[in-house]
């Protein structure tokens, strides 16, 4: 962990969301700071990936603001990186990896993008800087997800932004390449001071790398950090059912979490949360 400081790249106020007659959440109220690491934890449903897409500009608030490096939220914006679920691409895509790492460098240009050697050199670099440089030439749908996501990484680093969105980037990743896309993404914030808002469904493998903790559930949240957050008593009250939190070594283990859409079935669980929507 390291201790954040300066002005808060991400400020959000008394913010709400609205879904159809349901209420994902209200009265939100978050400052995400440079170098900050932040977990997005919750039940499928609870809004956590529609946070995102509210910071993206995407999804527009019921109330409250949110701006990014002291602006309103906008679409497009170079201040943030994104960086998606795992989707393998088909065998059949043409692209060659450093033609995706490339549209995050030009992507956002009008009209055709001509390659200008600054281009290939920053190209090369991020390359280098996910350790992704051996299949650079390799097309990207013969790759494995774990190297697809290193690329994703690589796009999303591109403008160098303030902040880092992940959505669940670790699903179906085995362990392995688990631990090196952290490894990346926490070297990299470490190095560049950005922030990160890391949605995810097991905080297994980032609970070394976490500040605090964002916990949304039916309609309600919690911030604090890991050991505040993660507590029988504080998700019970939370979820407004039993919910028990257990260390089994080094992992924590939640069990009994109802889900969004169904608060009163309680399914148990191997990680810290299920799935989002």
């Amino acid at each position: 962990m390291i201790a954040a400081a300066g002005a808060p790249v991400l400020d959000i106020a008394g913010a709400a969301l609205v879904r159809g007659d349901r209420e994902l959440w209200s009265g939100l109220d978050l400052q995400v700071r440079p170098g900050e690491f932040l977990a997005v934890l919750g039940p499928s449903g609870s809004g956590k990936t529609t946070l995102l897409r509210a910071i993206l500009g995407l999804q527009p608030l019921s109330a409250g603001t949110v701006t990014v490096a002291g602006r309103p939220v906008r679409r497009g914006n170079p201040a943030i990186g994104y960086i998606a679920q795992t989707r393998p691409l088909p065998p059949e895509t043409s692209l060659r990896a450093r033609d995706l790492v490339e549209l995050g460098v030009n992507g956002t240009r009008l009209g055709l993008p001509l390659r200008r050697r600054s281009d290939r050199e920053r190209v090369d670099q991020l390359l280098r800087d996910v350790g992704a440089e051996a299949y650079g030439d390799r097309p990207v749908g013969l790759l494995s997800g774990g190297e697809q996501q290193r690329l994703r990484i690589g796009q999303a680093l591109a403008d160098n932004p303030a902040i880092l969105l992940c959505d669940e980037p670790l699903s179906s990743l085995d362990l392995a390449n688990q631990q090196a896309v952290t490894a990346i993404i926490d070297r990299k914030r470490r190095e560049r001071g950005a922030a990160v808002l890391f949605v995810t469904h097991d905080i297994n493998p980032i609970l070394g790398m976490v500040d605090r903790v964002l916990y949304i559930a039916g309609g309600r949240f919690t911030l604090g950090t890991p050991d505040e957050v993660l507590q029988t008593h504080v998700l019970t009250e939370l979820y407004g059912a039993p919910v028990y939190v257990l260390r089994a070594g080094d992992r924590l283990v939640v069990v009994g979490v109802p889900d969004a859409d169904h608060p009163h079935a309680h399914d148990d669980v191997d990680h810290a949360t299920g799935g989002d929507a």
